[in-house]
């Protein structure tokens, strides 16, 4: 097997050599090993990139000032706060729009601009991109594909500091986040069969077996 075959399976490691700064410890597969190159590369991003510094910067400081006390919506009003965020964007999807509706609220609230964009914003149906008839779920009749191009265009138009990304389906949110032209933040990972909480299927012994996890 090649280096880069032998890398990236820090999920298997045991030693977290990494965590503690111990670099005498770290197994030979560690990307600090195999691809320390790239590494080390990514070490001077932070470094010499003030807009990354920046973004990690406060990202650390809202960690520990908010650490197992704030949830998730409060991180991302303090984290926009020390970012001196003005207008804050969310990409949501027409499922969650309640939740969308009251995390518009939320950020208004703490003082800020806010815009929402539907994810069917476009009404572009799914027949004319390619998508197969077989595959839409309202059989006979028209049927919007989700847009996150068109949201992210739209807040970009639009200008916004910092964008949230509430419920965008597998895949969708992948083009939001390709497209949007602020730095993006994720309030709801979207999972209806397990309430919007998509670790469920990692801990639930059902879905472990489903999967083959050993824990």
């Amino acid at each position: 097997m090649t280096g880069s075959l032998e890398t990236g399976r820090c999920a298997y490691c045991t030693v977290m050599a990494c965590y503690r700064g111990d670099f005498e410890h770290l197994p030979s597969f560690c990307p600090m090993r195999v691809l320390g190159n790239v590494v080390e590369e990514s070490k001077r991003e932070f470094l010499e990139n003030e807009v990354s510094r920046r973004l990690a910067v406060n990202a650390s400081i809202i960690e520990a000032a908010g650490y197992m006390r704030w949830p998730r919506l409060k991180e991302i009003i303090e984290y926009s706060k020390r970012l001196n965020v003005k207008c804050i964007g969310i990409a949501f999807c027409i499922g969650l729009r309640r939740e969308a509706y009251y995390a518009s609220q939320a950020f208004e609230n703490a003082g800020f601009k806010v815009y929402s964009v539907c994810c069917k914003v476009g009404s572009l149906n799914k027949l004319d991109i390619g998508v197969p008839r077989e595959y839409t779920l309202r059989k006979g009749v028209f049927e919007a594909i989700c847009n996150p191009i068109g949201q992210a265009m739209v807040l970009n138009a639009l200008k916004t500091d910092l964008n949230v990304v509430l419920g965008l389906c597998v895949g969708h949110d992948s083009l939001f986040y390709r497209y949007s032209k602020a730095p993006v933040v994720t309030l709801i990972a979207k999972d209806r069969v397990t309430g919007h909480n998509p670790a469920a299927a990692l801990y639930s012994g059902y879905y472990q077996r489903i999967f083959k996890i050993k824990s």
